[in-house]
């Protein structure tokens, strides 16, 4: 028997999908519905094969665009799987409680991912004018004719740790710039080359607000570059413990 595919959880009195309505795999799986109680997951076959190639990555994102479209729905990430469909109706119904909160609250929602990493050489320009320290070997290095070895070890070290400092200050500030025009933050984890990753839940109706925020923000933070993806489904606010804006109870 094939395991089981899922896209993401809905109420049981969401809309039906389209018939037919294909999901990832090749040949695509037909998407179908799991009802347990008040909820239901949106599912198909999985194939024995699952990896995130980009037609699957795609199918999965057009399955949750069309449910979605229909009301509030709970998506999960790519790759959930289950081993069958009484497994997943086991996991709503132990789970119950906490899914029907999670769609209240996100219902209406969407979320928008914001990344941001310094321009090398505004950021250096940037550190140059706050640090007096870097300034001064700077200067004492170009009389010197570039400095002793230790001397531009020294700068370089300075720089460094200007640039690092920098990069904690602007990850504060660009979140507080952008978390009052949100209902939710939530930061994903560090990757290489990014200052910041962080997701804020926003109301679909606030989009613009949120957007002109973003705006803002990049006029604040010259120095920083900023990419914006979204609106997505709110997939890093199905669990709990998102970060509520700053100034609320």
């Amino acid at each position: 028997m094939s395991s089981t595919y899922v896209y993401g959880i809905a109420s049981a009195d969401h809309p039906a999908l389209p018939d037919g309505m294909e999901g990832i795999g090749d040949p695509a799986r037909t998407v179908r519905l799991v009802k347990e109680g008040t909820l239901t997951a949106i599912v198909s076959d999985a194939p024995d094969d699952l990896r995130p190639k980009r037609r699957d990555l795609l199918a999965h994102q057009n399955v949750l665009a069309e449910a979605g479209a229909g009301g509030a729905v709970l998506p999960m990430r790519f790759g959930n799987v289950a081993p069958d469909e009484e497994a997943v109706a086991t996991v709503l119904a132990e789970r119950a409680e906490h899914y029907r909160e999670r769609l209240r609250e996100l219902d209406g929602k969407v979320e928008y991912n914001v990344k941001a990493q310094h321009d090398e050489e505004a950021v250096l320009h940037r550190v140059m004018a706050e640090s007096a320290e870097i300034r001064t070997v700077t200067e004492a290095n170009r009389r010197a004719g570039g400095g002793s070895h230790e001397e531009k070890l020294r700068l370089g070290e300075l720089v460094v740790a200007a640039v690092q400092a920098r990069e904690a200050q602007d990850a504060v500030t660009l979140q507080r710039l952008l978390e009052t025009a949100a209902d939710a933050v939530s930061t994903g984890a560090q990757s290489t080359g990014w200052l910041a990753n962080i997701s804020f839940l926003v109301d679909r109706s606030a989009a613009e607000h949120f957007l002109a925020a973003v705006e803002t923000a990049r006029r604040e933070l010259a120095h920083v570059e900023l990419r914006v993806n979204g609106p997505l489904p709110p997939y890093s606010f199905v669990e709990p413990g998102p970060s509520e804006p700053v100034g609320t109870e």
